[in-house]
């Protein structure tokens, strides 16, 4: 495929309702839950309950509106800052925190994530966490060296970040330096936690195709130990749905830390 013609998430934007339908929701085609849902929960979990990551500030730099990733991380830091790069990511994502008719259900991720954890009976209490511990959502330039300039953001104890280098990374180089940048707003050792699509080239939303950058773990472990992180933890999940919406070939965890 000509990557020439693929659109780009953070130049081009996308509907952002559509993309969690595609990849997110409880619809019976919707065949990525294993991959997008249980995948993230089940190592989020881990990291943030066994490998006791937590603090003040969490910064989440993910691509569209979801929020199933914050789940566990709302029990363990005080404020969750997040940023985004698209104004109708931030327009559906501000419908789900402010509970607006119309927003987007999450139920099933958040009873997904109730049996992960063994509390399936408190699910309504785990979303109104996220909610109450996001303060601010906030528009960020991607390209600029200070993400939210003029604003400057407190060091992030930690920073997660869903998928977003694979759709923004053009190459090699591009995914050292947002490594780099992410390095410069978290605190030494701090903690950050990826979570990607290996050897992908495009996704889908709507009739639109997206570029993917394609990548393996041997690249992205040897990225992170270049920019100056020591991996704490990692997992591959292999591909078992069957879609043309995407063409990834697995999952992708890693839990890393900033050397001091």
């Amino acid at each position: 495929m000509d990557s020439g013609s693929l659109k780009i998430y953070h130049v081009h934007g996308y509907d952002s309702r559509q993309y969690l339908e595609n990849y997110f929701s409880d619809k019976k085609e919707m065949v990525f839950g294993d991959d997008s849902l249980k995948f993230p929960l089940e190592n989020f979990t881990k990291m943030f309950t066994v490998g006791h990551i937590n603090g003040d500030v969490l910064i989440d730099l993910s691509v569209s509106s979801f929020v199933h990733h914050l789940y566990s991380a709302c029990e363990f830091f005080q404020h969750i800052i997040v940023l985004k790069a698209n104004d109708r990511c931030i327009m559906e994502l501000k419908r789900w925190l402010n509970a607006r008719t119309g927003a987007f259900e999450w139920g099933h991720a958040t009873k997904l994530h109730g049996e992960i954890e063994g509390n399936s009976d408190q699910f309504q209490d785990k979303e109104g966490k996220v909610r109450s511990t996001v303060p601010h959502v906030m528009k960020c330039d991607l390209e600029k060296e200070n993400m939210t300039d003029p604003i400057d953001l407190p060091p992030a104890d930690c920073i997660i970040s869903v998928l977003l280098l694979d759709s923004i990374c053009k190459d090699q180089d591009d995914y050292r330096r947002y490594l780099r940048k992410f390095s410069k707003i978290l605190k030494p050792g701090g903690h950050l936690m990826l979570i990607g699509c290996l050897e992908m080239t495009y996704y889908t939303v709507e009739k639109d195709k997206f570029h993917g950058f394609t990548y393996d773990e041997d690249f992205a472990r040897k990225a992170l130990a270049g920019e100056g992180f020591v991996i704490d933890y990692s997992k591959v999940q292999k591909r078992t749905n069957v879609s043309n919406l995407t063409d990834y070939k697995a999952m992708i965890f890693i839990a890393a830390h900033k050397e001091k």
